[in-house]
């Protein structure tokens, strides 16, 4: 006899339905807009079409950034063919705390949220001095891909 599971698995996301990335034919990209490459949500800084052969279909040359991670990406595609281009979105939380490297954010609705790290490097130095000096500060967080970093912050209006 098959054990009963009670275990119920929730997921909630923003808005329903919505898809993580969505595809967009590689002659439709443009510099500065976002990209998959390697399946990495990226920001593209280069792009440039090479054309080929008599035959041949044009090329797009594509060098992505990560958004998370800043590494550097390259692809290589034709332009009629489609490539996943990341949903990004950007939310701004009021920050409440700062705890064991973990932000305590909450937005405009008063919904806490907990599970954003600290960010590493000057960016999380500079937010935690900010917050310890007692500034009140608003934090920037950019989703894509169910990934979520900090990526600015600033003082809060009065």
């Amino acid at each position: 006899m098959a054990e009963n599971n009670d275990h119920d698995h929730h997921f909630e996301s923003g808005d329903s339905g919505a898809s993580l990335s969505f595809p967009m034919q590689c002659s439709a990209l443009r510099k500065n807009g976002h990209v998959l490459i390697k399946g990495r949500p990226c920001k593209i800084v280069d792009m440039s079409t090479s054309k080929t052969g008599k035959h041949g279909h044009a090329k797009v040359n594509l060098t992505g950034i990560d958004i998370f991670t800043g590494k550097k990406y390259e692809d290589l595609s034709p332009s009629t063919h489609n490539m996943e281009v990341p949903n990004v979105k950007r939310a701004e939380y009021s920050l409440i705390n700062i705890d064991d490297g973990f932000l305590s954010l909450m937005d405009a609705d008063g919904n806490m949220k907990d599970d954003n790290r600290l960010p590493e490097g000057e960016l999380g130095d500079q937010i935690t001095a900010d917050f310890d000096s007692g500034k009140e500060l608003n934090v920037t967080v950019l989703m894509a891909m169910g990934e979520e970093a900090v990526i600015s912050y600033k003082e809060s209006p009065k």
